[in-house]
């Protein structure tokens, strides 16, 4: 049985403000904290939900993560070995069951469809044979399910849908951060003989691929919702990586402790924009088109 220490790091807390991001966003409109809902789904887009995500994409990976520079860390999950992973994913499926009936009852059936698509998307991406992880650009595609949990928070807070806006600019943000990930793994990855679409690309033309998406969403975030602060960081953002590419790394691996820096620039730049959309909700209110 693995420790309580590994099966929290097997969930990537460093990750967690992706999921909270998403779930916090709709809840700007005014979420009723008098009410269970709002906290239910909060707990569960924590531990839960990337115990899930992680874990099962950890397991099949088990092999390629032993020699990632980048695990055993809060930040980017454990250096877990099989069986530990198999108990995390035996334990998470009854999380898994046990949450789907809570939202049930909380706000019907529809649910517990939401709870197996969540469920879906995952198994189609980890899928040993056949799965979406290996056959670029469906690696990039499928992450868009990452949007399943603006939906939750919708359903189980009981708060309006986003606009069409908000919902392009943050699959720009899941397509992105999944490309970033593979981007940081593509060394790894590349030894084992993994297929990603950063493999398949290679770093640099997909270092640009990021540029490029970074700077259509600050574009979004300035024209669509008027929105200064936080199109201000993802410009200085695009800048960033732009050194990154031209500069400072372009296709030489980061070092352990380059990974960890990046991965803490990550959490305050999404902790501080999550405050900023939850305090103005201006994702909410778009101005163009």
């Amino acid at each position: 049985m693995p420790s309580l220490r590994t099966l929290l790091k097997i969930s990537r807390p460093g990750l967690w403000f992706q999921t909270l991001w998403l779930y916090a966003l709709p809840l700007a409109a005014g979420a009723d904290w008098s009410q269970p809902g709002p906290y239910l789904g909060l707990l569960y887009v924590t531990y839960p939900l990337n115990a899930l995500v992680y874990g099962w994409n950890d397991l099949v990976d088990v092999d390629i993560d032993a020699q990632n520079p980048r695990k055993d860390s809060w930040l980017f999950g454990a250096r877990a070995t099989a069986d530990e992973l198999r108990f995390s994913l035996r334990l998470n499926a009854v999380l898994q069951v046990i949450f789907a009936a809570l939202f049930t009852a909380l706000s019907g059936p529809s649910a517990l469809l939401l709870m197996a698509g969540i469920v879906a998307v995952n198994a189609t991406y980890n899928a040993r044979i056949g799965g979406l992880r290996g056959r670029p650009p469906f690696d990039l595609i499928n992450p868009l399910g990452y949007l399943l949990v603006v939906q939750l928070a919708v359903q189980v807070a009981g708060v309006p849908a986003v606009p069409w806006q908000a919902l392009v600019y943050l699959a720009l943000f899941c397509l992105q951060a999944q490309l970033i990930g593979e981007v940081m793994d593509y060394w790894p990855d590349l030894a084992s003989g993994r297929v990603t679409s950063a493999t398949r690309l290679g770093v640099r033309p997909s270092k640009l691929i990021i540029t490029g998406v970074v700077a259509i969403e600050a574009a979004l975030l300035w024209f669509a919702f008027a929105d200064w602060l936080l199109a201000s960081m993802l410009a200085f953002g695009t800048l960033w990586l732009l050194a990154d590419l031209l500069i400072l790394w372009r296709d030489r691996q980061y070092t352990r402790q380059e990974y960890t820096l990046a991965g803490l620039g990550m959490n305050a730049a999404g902790l501080i924009s999550m405050a900023w959309v939850f305090y103005t909700g201006s994702l909410l209110r778009p101005i163009w088109p």
